[in-house]
């Protein structure tokens, strides 16, 4: 297996700054992997997740060690062109002229963050698109390409409109960003405790030029071995009923590449494909796109030089959350259980409550929603 001979030291900053970020944010360890496929790979990246997950918090940590301009903005129905790239140059406009002034706007920043994107109105939709998908700056007559090395939207629901579903088709990752499990909220609260001890302790950084310098690498990537496998699986994934276009398909072949990028190889395998499970459009497809992926994926686990999130399945296990549920119904019925003990039982069971609609199959899903409703019952009895 060929591994890289120059540039690691790119490769080990950029794994620095995400492992940096892993502390930081306890339960976001995919979303943070993902966030540096799209770096290295230059593609665009889509947060989907209520108020409250740490979406914004873990841009704006990222951008401190992104040494770079950033330029961050929550959208709404009234947001104007000029908000987000700059007002015109009312002295060049004397002149005859429509030059835009984008000095510390969106034009000119590495990294992009557009917060509740989807409330995006029709007087600046064909802007983004022009930016989301060839990174160039038009406005009038103008027309420049951009330094930006990833762009990040976010939202808290999915596309209803179909004028918006040409937005959303440029984010090529999308990843849900949803509270962390009860069980990890003492990490939560120490790591965001940390955060606001700003100054102590030194981060790790990478410069935008850093970014681009890795962006390069990506065509050193030989995707021909796995070529073949690349077919069938897109195959597959539209005979499912997942759209994905000739565009898309191209284009996520960077996302591919990026990830035998990151594990310092210039040859990609089967297992550089995770990075599909997470092209889904609707929440109802996250479960089937991980299987067929998963099917393709599989008996990879002990090939050297593996990407780690490859080997780690987001998709809710139906027998592990019934065993666990049955456990929790024992416990819960133990008379000598304390009070603290069954508030952690409900917390815990709201947020497996949440999972089981993750489980796509129906027979898997009623079976282990059955249990869940009768702890349900129970609790509320002993209430």
């Amino acid at each position: 297996m060929d591994t890289l001979t120059v540039n690691t030291r790119l490769i080990d900053d950029l794994n620095a700054v995400l492992a940096h970020l892993k502390q930081r944010f306890v339960g976001k360890d995919d979303i943070i992997d993902l966030m540096g496929i799209c770096l290295a790979g230059r593609e665009n990246m889509f947060l989907l997740g209520p108020p409250g997950t740490a979406k914004s918090a873990m841009v704006r940590e990222l951008s401190k060690m992104l040494h770079g301009k950033t330029f961050e903005y929550l959208l709404t129905r009234f947001t104007e062109p000029n908000e987000l790239f700059g007002p015109f140059d009312i002295r060049r406009l004397r002149e005859g002229e429509l030059v835009t002034n984008t000095e510390g706007m969106l034009p000119e920043a590495h990294l992009i963050f557009l917060d509740e994107l989807l409330n995006a109105n029709s007087a600046i939709l064909n802007s983004l698109l022009m930016v989301l998908n060839e990174k160039v700056f038009r406005r009038g007559r103008e027309n420049r390409p951009m330094p930006v090395v990833m762009i990040i939207g976010a939202s808290n629901q999915l596309p209803e409109e179909e004028s918006l579903q040409a937005l959303f088709d440029r984010f090529l990752i999308r990843v849900r960003c949803d509270y962390v499990d009860p069980a990890l909220l003492n990490n939560v609260l120490e790591a965001g405790w940390k955060l606001e001890q700003k100054g102590i302790g030194e981060q790790p950084g990478i410069t935008a030029e850093e970014v681009v310098q890795l962006q390069s690498m990506i065509g050193t990537v030989d995707l021909q071995a796995i070529r073949p496998a690349y077919i069938n699986l897109i195959e597959s994934l539209r005979n499912a009923g997942v759209q994905v276009s000739d565009r898309r398909a191209v284009k996520l072949q960077r996302l591919v590449a990026a990830s035998a990028l990151m594990c310092k190889r210039t040859t990609a395998i089967l297992s550089d494909m995770w990075v599909m499970r997470y092209i889904w459009d609707t929440e109802e497809q996250l479960e089937l796109i991980a299987g067929i992926v998963n099917s393709v994926i599989e008996g990879e686990s002990d090939r050297p030089g593996i990407h780690p999130r490859a080997l780690i399945n987001p998709s809710p296990d139906a027998d592990e959350i019934f065993r666990e549920v049955t456990g929790m119904t024992d416990q819960w019925e133990d008379e000598t259980v304390s009070l603290a003990e069954r508030t952690i039982i409900k917390d815990r069971l709201r947020f497996l409550d949440g999972r089981v609609e993750w489980i796509i199959n129906e027979t898997q899903r009623r079976y282990v929603r059955e249990p869940i409703d009768e702890l349900w019952k129970k609790i509320l009895h002993t209430a």
